[in-house]
């Protein structure tokens, strides 16, 4: 007698959180570069409404959304290098969560490196 189907195929493993993580951050990464040409294509409109735009990017808030555009954009990064290595690589489907954890150690390295630099630019120190 055949098992019931379950309705999905993601296990919630390594490969499905990384697949969902990396549409997540390019999204995320795309409407952040939206976003950042729209503000710096704002300077030939007007250099004051651009000042102003510029001026609320000095906040606080706005440094941990930095951290967080770093964050997405390492991972993305590093996770898409993985993909690649997945994908054309003799044994990368069979070392797949092997170079997911690589790519998490890379991307840990990265963040550790530049947060405590973020918040002391922010806050001073």
């Amino acid at each position: 007698m055949a098992k019931a189907s379950t309705g999905t195929l993601y296990r919630g493993n390594e490969g499905m959180w990384s697949w969902v993580a990396h549409r997540v951050t390019g999204v995320g990464i795309f409407f952040f570069l939206l976003v950042h040409v729209l503000d710096t294509a704002l300077v030939r409109v007007s250099p004051e409404a651009y000042n102003a735009v510029i001026g609320t990017y000095k906040t606080p808030f706005m440094a941990i959304g930095e951290i967080a555009l770093v964050a997405a954009i390492a991972f993305h990064a590093f996770n898409g290098l993985r993909v690649i290595l997945v994908d054309f690589s003799k044994g990368g489907t069979r070392n797949q969560k092997k170079l997911f954890w690589g790519a998490m150690v890379l991307w840990l390295i990265v963040m550790i490196a530049f947060i405590p630099r973020q918040l002391m630019h922010t806050f001073g120190g």
